[in-house]
């Protein structure tokens, strides 16, 4: 038996929650998957896997198992880079991911790390707050970039790199189209917003409660006339329909270019949240985590947040 084969596959069926679809990850069958977990059973003299007609959770000793299996995993990363890697030079894998509506950060981000670093291979996802929480404390996460404040008062193992206060706008449709790129306009009330047809995103987001937060605090009750997991949708949807949205300033100067589109700054309340990047305490640096802190630290990098993240008004 292979052990650190069958322990990413039960890392794999622990994250995707699904056999065929843990296989399907990992590049194997369904059947050599259930045989490779039913040998570590064996090997290990305990059940893993609560198994019905579907996959069911792990059992108390299968939790223990894979907690070590993760552990194991990052420090088979993190060694395997340190033999690959050069002084100047770093190789691996890097995992990242971010909130749907910082996105655009963590995309320039990844953009600069690879220019740097030709020889990191990076992986970047958009996640809820609550899976990127659940990712950095089962390290199949090394880097997020969400909302500061919350992730550490949820997850106080955390290391933080606050990059810049989001503030929030209106997007609609504009009457006539400028002439090369998204008009700011003049400031509107969360009581007016929250008048219009909007199109925000689902209810499990972080983004949607600070959303309905701030209408509470106007007055309003969140009724929005589509909901979407997906941030594409809302800029699609407002460009194609009668319908607006609310996004921050990170997704409003990532769509600067949609001249048929306005913004107009959000006001009573001022609504202003911290975005910033986080990864776990704990766990030995990998060489490619290594060369993304201290990207992420270079003026080369501030100069970057402050020019796209920043108030856009100014």
């Amino acid at each position: 038996m292979n052990l650190l084969a069958s322990l990413r596959y039960l890392v794999a069926l622990h994250e995707h929650r699904h056999f065929g679809r843990a296989a399907a990850a990992c590049h194997i069958t369904q059947p050599a998957l259930s045989n490779a977990l039913r040998a570590l059973e064996e090997e290990f003299g305990v059940v893993i896997v609560q198994r019905g007609r579907s996959y069911v959770g792990l059992t108390h000793e299968g939790q223990a198992v894979l907690s070590t299996a993760q552990r194991m995993l990052r420090e088979s990363e993190v060694l395997r880079q340190e033999l690959h890697s050069l002084q100047d030079a770093p190789r691996g894998c890097l995992r990242m991911a971010s909130t749907p509506t910082a996105v655009p950060i963590l995309s320039r981000f990844a953009a600069l790390l690879q220019a740097r670093h030709p020889g990191i291979s990076s992986v970047v996802l958009s996640m809820s707050s609550l899976e990127l929480e659940q990712g950095l404390e089962d390290l199949s996460l090394d880097l997020a970039v969400g909302y500061s404040e919350r992730m550490q008062a949820q997850r106080g193992s955390l290391r933080s790199w606050p990059q810049c206060t989001e503030r929030y706008y209106l997007i609609r449709r504009a009457a006539v189209a400028a002439k090369d790129q998204l008009r700011i306009g003049a400031p509107i009330t969360w009581r007016e917003a929250g008048a219009l047809p909007l199109c925000l995103l689902t209810t499990e987001m972080h983004n949607r409660f600070i959303i309905d937060q701030a209408l509470r605090e106007a007055g309003v009750v969140s009724a929005p006339a589509m909901e979407t997991n997906s941030v594409l949708t809302l800029v699609l949807s407002v460009a194609a329909g009668n319908v607006c949205s609310i996004l921050p300033s990170a997704m409003v100067s990532a769509v600067r270019s949609e001249r048929t589109l306005e913004a107009l700054p959000l006001v009573e309340p001022d609504v202003h949240t911290p975005i910033g990047f986080m990864t776990q305490r704990g766990p030995r640096t990998s060489r490619a985590l290594e060369a993304a802190l201290q990207l992420l630290e270079s003026a080369e990098w501030r100069d970057q947040v402050q020019s796209h993240c920043g108030d856009l008004t100014a």
